[in-house]
């Protein structure tokens, strides 16, 4: 079974819908660089997508094993793709958006205190826009469910030397990216909880899973996934990006119709989701991201900001910009010196 749903341009071609608020300032707090077989999507590709009336003025770039270095020490060859999105993506005074103004990379945290030297690499390789780590910690008994590319081992969130790598972090000022399916959520609690310094980012709205053994049952996905969620934003140091729901494993369909979904559609779908999560921890420690290319495969780029606006029509100015711009430049530090 494929991870990732194919993207294909006319059909997404078919349903784009102008932007709406064409005004409204937006941090995408979420994307990738792909070059993988069969798969090219760097950065004239995302600004081509960006390029649709929305007013995204800068982005934040999330690992995805692009451009690794070929040679050297292993532990150190994820730092090629902080080194790549730097100079792929050069800050400059205005104009277009400021692609990858954070770069989020890969560091393997169960090295443990020995990933200090992979961390500092990164920042140097950053240019001063290095601002976290995500090592993906996705794992169930349903094996088809994860990335082969990047499946864990069970109970990675609680191993010492992972948990000691992450406690890295937070000295350098990095934060937390968590990828992880929601019956984890109560793994991240414990460390979240153990690490109260580190600012943790939940991806994706906690990992919703709805396919495979968990397809038949969505009233107790549900259930599980909320309760998990409020546990959470019991903690003060964790965050949440509301997106990445255009995935094959969140098993709602948006790829299967005629023509793409309507914004409409994808904020009837989303609202339960997203608008539990923002009850749950504030507008002002919730983000919203597009996780693309990954989520290109069920939406086109203009459709899925325009069902963000309408899922916060009701919302106040201030609750809105927290969403749309604000969350994500505090924590990732947008435009800041390191």
């Amino acid at each position: 079974m494929s991870n990732y749903l194919p993207v294909r341009p006319e059909w997404l071609a078919s349903a784009t819908e102008e932007a709406l608020e064409p005004l409204l300032p937006i941090v995408d707090a979420h994307h990738h660089f792909y070059e993988r077989p069969g798969w090219t999507y760097l950065r004239d590709d995302y600004l081509q997508d960006l390029r649709c009336g929305h007013n995204i003025q800068a982005s934040v770039y999330m690992q995805a094993l692009t451009r690794y270095r070929v040679a050297g020490p292993e532990a150190l060859r994820p730092v090629g793709e902080t080194e790549f999105v730097s100079q792929a993506t050069p800050t400059h005074a205005g104009g277009e958006p400021q692609v990858a103004q954070a770069i989020v990379g890969y560091a393997d945290l169960r090295r443990g205190a020995a990933v200090r030297e992979v961390l500092e690499a990164h920042l140097a390789a950053g240019g001063g826009r290095f601002r976290g780590v995500r090592h993906l910690t996705t794992w169930d008994a349903d094996a088809s469910l994860a990335n082969p590319l990047t499946a864990a081992p069970r109970g990675l969130l609680l191993d010492p030397g992972y948990r000691a790598g992450v406690a890295e972090l937070a000295p350098l000022g990095l934060s937390y990216d968590a990828w992880l399916f929601f019956p984890q959520l109560p793994e991240l609690f414990d460390l979240a909880k153990a690490n109260p310094d580190t600012v943790v980012i939940v991806n994706h709205c906690g990992g919703i899973v709805r396919i495979g053994q968990y397809r038949d049952k969505p009233a107790e996905v549900f259930t599980q996934w909320s309760r998990h969620m409020r546990e959470l934003a019991r903690l003060p140091n964790v965050r949440v990006k509301l997106g990445g729901l255009g995935m094959r494993i969140n098993g709602f369909g948006f790829d299967q119709g005629e023509r793409p979904p309507s914004s409409v559609q994808l904020a009837d779908t989303w609202k339960p989701w997203m608008l539990t999560c923002v009850e749950a921890f504030g507008a002002e420690r919730c983000m919203f991201e597009s996780n693309f290319p990954v989520d290109k495969g069920s939406y086109p780029y203009s459709n899925g900001w325009n069902a963000f606006k309408r899922l916060t029509a009701q919302a106040s100015a201030a609750e809105r910009d927290a969403l749309f711009r604000g969350t994500a430049s505090a924590v990732y530090r947008l435009g800041e010196s390191p």
